[in-house]
């Protein structure tokens, strides 16, 4: 298969992403023992929490004293979602590698999880950017809803366009396209990908793809055939949007791991302590993990780990 990137930045978001939805809600030691258990895995870059309103989130409270209990790791960033100025100041002097922003291209979704207008949520972000990137954080921004939003349907390529050229124009330094809902099928992503690769250098660009409905691997490798080389997934499979009816199913590390590998595309990332690292979730939090690799283990004998 030609076009395929030798290599594959993974950015774990099961810190944040895979717990948010979780009716459980872990105590710190549990998500800085999870976080560490990640980054020992190799994971590059990990979500590990969210400055956002604990009475909306109470799963991501307390998220400045999990950044400040882990220590600093040579070739890990510890990343977090901040809506706002008032989320920035409490980011600030944590030990954050950096910052992520995450304005919607749906009109609907952007209201229901922002409270904003996708315009006002631009300028609150631009805010958060310019005041992240005086401190000399990095910048990530995340495109909700790039496919399908759960109340308005199908997202228009253009509109997504719009608000990927703002967080550029805003200092991102990558966009990443969330199909928020896991509604995208492989043509659709390889489409909306292909229309915004005209304009913005591949190396600037990332997914984050839900496994709602089964189709999250299929379309990873619809991305990877143009190319992309940086991909979005939650250890165990967990995770989902609490304002976003039907967001379950986040694409488990594990899975894509055993994927990638198998197809001899390195990663740095063990897959067995990934896969470990899930497991001992599970039991913190008293039910199964739905990632199949997790549930399935190795094909090989304990103990022997394949990573590339």
């Amino acid at each position: 298969m030609s076009g395929l990137p030798s290599r594959v930045r993974i950015v774990e978001v099961g810190p944040r992403d895979g717990l948010q939805h979780e009716p459980e809600v872990l105590s710190v030691d549990a998500r800085v023992a999870f976080i560490e258990a990640l980054a020992d895995a190799g994971l590059p870059v990990i979500e590990v929490g969210a400055f956002v309103r604990p009475d909306r989130v109470p799963q991501m409270a307390a998220t400045d004293e999990v950044v400040r209990r882990l220590p600093s790791r040579p070739g890990v960033r510890y990343l977090a979602l901040v809506p706002n100025r008032r989320g920035l100041e409490r980011a600030f002097g944590t030990g954050l590698a950096g910052v992520v922003v995450f304005p919607a291209a749906s009109e609907a979704f952007s209201q229901a999880n922002l409270g904003a207008s996708i315009d006002a949520s631009l300028a609150r972000f631009r805010e958060v950017a310019a005041g992240a990137a005086a401190a000399g954080l990095w910048v990530r921004g995340v495109v909700s809803t790039a496919w399908w939003c759960p109340y308005s349907g199908p997202v228009e390529p253009d509109a997504v366009r719009r608000v990927a050229f703002a967080l550029l124009e805003m200092g991102c330094e990558e966009v990443t396209l969330a199909d928020t809902i896991g509604a995208a099928t492989p043509v659709e992503v390889r489409a909306l990908l292909e229309r915004l690769l005209r304009e913005i250098a591949l190396h600037r660009l990332g997914v984050h793809l839900h496994d709602t409905r089964g189709t999250a691997l299929a379309n990873v490798l619809a991305a990877l055939e143009l190319g992309l080389a940086s991909v979005d997934a939650s250890a165990g499979g967990l995770g989902g949007c609490p304002f976003a009816p039907g967001a379950l199913g986040n694409l488990a590390t594990e899975d894509l791991l055993y994927m990638l590998h198998g197809m001899g595309i390195a990663t740095g990332v063990d897959l067995e302590k990934v896969r470990s690292a899930s497991l001992a979730l599970e039991r913190a939090l008293g039910r199964r993990v739905p990632s199949r690799y997790a549930q399935a283990g190795p094909l090989r004998p304990a103990g022997a780990s394949r990573s590339v």
